[in-house]
Formats: structure tokens, sequence, C-alpha cells
């Protein structure tokens, strides 16, 4: 429960790292600093993966972008972030295999000038992979495109290409590595927030002040290096470090949206590389829905930004430019936007130039702040942010990096038949037994036998989403809010958010029992998760 992990944090050790934000790269700084032998702290403001993590693509991918540019510009270092991201996408979809997954991806071609030369550029992108090329790029004919996509419209198409990326499920994937940090004996807390920095004597940087955003309790961690991986916030901590601190940020917004299954295929996506804006757009399936984005305008930074209703227009014009299919707001299903920060090295000659990938800095005082970056990328990002720690702070690891062969929390026993199992042994439907083998993979079995002993109703009728989840989540995985539930350890408000709502109040009963909720908390967790649900999740 949550009082066991605050008391790991309140401590009166030093911590050799101190972690600052719960998202994608600051709980893979948890892992592998615990993983190295580290005493290790992390805290998160409000919940994992509430920011930025949540609200991705979903997609595990090396940039074809990236590669674009490289080939018009002859840029090695592009070459160099997909070559990278290549990598490390192997590396996410081994160590992940519950939480992720191979897809393949069309592209459509309405130009013989476009066949060899967006081929070509695919085929390089399998070359980069090398031996971590998860499936090889072909060219298709027009009707096996319109076969694959029956509503592709077919005046002026060519052929099409298919090439295959990753995909995965964003805030699962932040709860496991979370807890695979606290399993390798991190100390490990959302909802607790940063209030200040401390400093030593000679104003080098020795931990931080924080409070707890349930209880209002306050006290002090002490560390010898402190990591700022707070995404779209990095500027305010290097601010509470020092005020004169030269911002390294801008952001922009990239909004999703989610229709019924019947738009896209169930196993295959599409990707048009460039629409008449130069933006891409992805089709995907994705929880048995389909997952459309994205867009990207300029945006300031919002703990929970609402999606424009321009970007919504922009999205469902687009899928009318390119499938002949009948499409209006009310198919949507959710909706979210995102916000993306876009670095530069204040340090750097040009800082009008924003990074390509990511940035690592250090401050006058050893704070070291890592920002930018993709999901893709997040263990690598956490490899060196920890290497620049340890050089920072002069610390002395028990063993080197080791998270490149890392099963996360639920990956290493993961089967792919295991819900065959769960189905045999506790009698859950097909439909469930699938949804908890993919969500929990090794760990299933103990949400399974939950549902066994009483908890086993669905929380809405069209959805493989149980009541165990709920006691799983709160008993098992930090959540204290009903939103925490239906928007993160579940991804029911980001499928479906009608039925999110109608499972609310069904959530909010469970929570009361197990959390000892009064009537009034119980009333106050209702309105404060519809808001959320209703505005921007």
């Amino acid at each position: 429960m949550r009082h066991h992990r605050l008391d790991a944090l309140r401590t009166n050790e030093l911590f050799d790292i101190l972690v600052i934000g719960g998202g994608a790269t600051g709980c893979g700084i948890a892992v592998d600093a615990a993983t190295r032998g580290l005493k290790v702290a992390l805290v998160e403001r409000n919940d994992f993966a509430e920011g930025t993590s949540s609200r991705s693509t979903k997609m595990v991918h090396g940039g074809v972008r990236y590669l674009e540019a490289a080939i018009k510009r002859l840029d090695k270092a592009q070459y160099t972030l997909v070559r990278e991201g290549l990598h490390e996408r192997g590396a996410f979809l081994r160590n992940a295999p519950h939480l992720s997954n191979r897809v393949p991806l069309v592209t459509p071609l309405y130009s013989w000038m476009e066949v060899p030369y967006v081929f070509a550029g695919l085929k390089l992108y399998d070359l980069l992979a090398g031996s971590q090329n998860i499936g090889h790029s072909s060219l298709i004919s027009r009707a096996e495109a319109l076969r694959r996509f029956p509503f592709l419209k077919a005046d002026g198409l060519k052929a099409g290409v298919v090439y295959y990326d990753g995909q995965f499920v964003d805030a699962r994937m932040a709860i496991a590595l979370a807890k695979t940090a606290e399993d390798a004996g991190a100390a490990v807390a959302n909802h607790v927030a940063v209030t200040a920095l401390i400093h030593d004597t000679d104003r080098r940087v020795a931990g931080a002040e924080v409070e707890d955003r349930l209880t209002g309790d306050r006290w002090t961690i002490r560390a010898r290096a402190v990591i700022n991986a707070t995404g779209p916030y990095a500027d305010a901590i290097c601010r509470m470090d020092d005020p004169a601190a030269q911002p390294i940020l801008k952001v922009s917004s990239g909004i999703h949206i989610v229709l019924d299954k019947r738009f896209v295929p169930p196993d295959t996506g599409m990707l048009i590389p460039k629409t008449d804006d130069g933006r891409v757009l992805f089709i995907l399936p994705w929880q048995g829905h389909a997952l459309i984005g994205t867009t990207d305008e300029p945006a300031t930074v919002s703990e929970h930004p609402k999606p424009e209703a321009a970007d919504i227009a922009y999205l469902l014009n687009h899928i009318r430019r390119y499938f002949n299919v009948a499409v209006s707001e009310s198919d949507i299903k959710s909706v979210w936007s995102g916000i993306r920060p876009l670095v530069f090295d204040p340090k750097a000659k040009d800082t009008s130039q924003l990074a390509r990938d990511h940035v690592i800095i250090e401050s006058m005082s050893g704070l070291v702040t890592i920002s930018g970056g993709k999901w893709t990328t997040y263990r690598l990002m956490s490899e060196q942010a920890v290497d620049r720690a340890i050089s920072v702070a002069h610390l002395s690891p028990v063993r080197p990096c080791c998270t490149h062969h890392l099963k996360l929390w639920g990956g290493a026993g993961y089967r792919e038949d295991g819900d065959r199992v769960l189905v045999r042994d506790y009698g859950l439907e097909a439909d469930v037994a699938r949804h908890l083998n993919r969500i929990y993979g090794d760990r299933a079995s103990d949400v399974a036998a939950l549902a066994a002993s009483g908890a086993g109703a669905r929380l809405h009728p069209a959805h493989p989403y149980i009541e165990a989840e709920v006691l799983y989540a709160v008993r098992e995985e930090a959540a204290v809010h009903a939103a925490d539930v239906l928007v993160r350890r579940m991804t029911l408000a980001h499928v479906d958010r009608p039925a999110a709502l109608a499972a609310l109040p069904r959530v909010v009963a469970i929570m009361t029992d197990a959390l000892g909720w009064s009537d009034h908390d119980r009333e106050v967790e209702e309105s404060r998760a519809r808001e959320r649900l209703e505005e921007a999740i």
C-alpha cells in the first residue's frame, strides 16, 4: 500500500540519486540506477505517466521522418538517430513482450514517382535496424493495398509499401517500469511534489523538499545526485535550482482521436508520411479500436491540455480525404492532447535550433536535466542520464548498466498463449483472459485470482476490464484516485470515454471500500474523475 512507499522515502538515509518525474524517462532512470545497485528515490507530483507519457501515438519506432531528412540533407546525425531508435525498438519489444507488439504499416502511393523513392527509403530503414529488424518492407500492388484497407480511396492509387514498426500501451509501460524499479530496491512514489531543491554549503544540489499532495505532509529527501526528468516542466525545476536559469524548452501539442474498430483492419495500420501541409498521419489498430493522430501545433505547458476543435476537425478531414467512409465527431469515442517538449541546449552557440532528440544538461550546482526524446529511446536516455549523474556525483555503482536485456515487470514469464491458462484455471471469459494476459503478463494470474474471489464482474458490458483490476491497481500499483485507474491503470478512458464514465460509479465504490473513503471523499473523487473524463484525460 501507499504508506509503505512513503516510509521508504522518509528515511534519513542519503540516497545516491533522487529522480524528479514519473514519466517514461524518470521511471526508466529509476530502473537503470536501481539495477546498478544504487540507492534511488523517485517522486512524481501527479500520477505516473499522467502527462506526456500517457498521451503518445503508442508507437515504438525508429523515426521514418528522421530518415527522410537524413537522405535529403545528407545528415549523418539523423542517420545516427534512426539507427539508435531502431536498435532501442528491438530492446523495447523484447523486454516488454506483454505490452508491445509488431504492427505492419501500409503507405499508399498515388504517384509512380513516389514508388521507388519510398520503397528504397523503407528498405534502408530495414537495413539500419540490422539484427534488430522486425520485418522486411515490401512493395504491394494497388489491389493488395485495397484488400488490406477496403475503405482506402482507389482513385489515382498506384501501389503501396508495407513496413513494420512496434506499438505498445504507454501508461501501462510506465507502471511496469515503476514496479521494476521498486522490485530492484528503488523508493518510488506518485502524488509527491518537489517544492524546493536544497543545496549544500558549496551550492551543490543535495536533495529536495517534498510535499505529499494527498495529506500535505512535508519532508526532505537528501541525495548525492538529483536528476530532473520532468518533461515539459524541466524549466520550472531548473529555476528552482537557479532562478536565472535559461529556458531549454519550447512545447508543441498533438492530439489523437479514437474511433470504432471498423475504421481500421485489426492487425494493420497506415502511415501517410506527408499530408498536404507536411504533417504525418497515423491510422492504427490499438486496443481493439482505431487510433488516429497526430497534429503538431505550438502550445503552452498545461497539466491536462484540452484538445482543440480545429485539430479534431483536421484529423477528421484527412480521414475523409484518404478513405471512402463517412466519419463525423459523433464517431469519436475518445480524444486526448499531449504536450511534447522540444529542447535546445542553452550552451550551444545557436539556441534557435531545437535538438532532434534529447539533451542532457548539467547546471553549475550539479543538477542533471534530461528532456526531449521519445518513448522508443527511453532506455538509452535513462542509461545516459544515470551515466552523467554517476560522473557528476562521483557515485560507485555495484554493476554496469544491465537494462538492454532486462525483462520488465510482467514480462519475464509472459507467454502469448497465457490467456488459455487463465481460462482453464480461473474460468475467465476468453476476451477477459486475453486482455489480462496482454496487460499484466506473468502477473495476470494475480488479477485472475482476485476475480475468482468475487471481483470478476465486468466494469462495462462492451469491454473486458473487470473489478479485480481496480483492487489490483489500489493494492499493487499505487492508484489513489479514480482517474488513476480509469485513465492509466486501464486503457478504458482512452478507447471509450463514455464507457469509462459509465463505469466510474462502480470504480469509485470499489476504491471506497479498499481505501476507506468517507461519503465526502467518495463524492469528491467521483466529481473530480468525472470532470477529468469529460474535459481532458
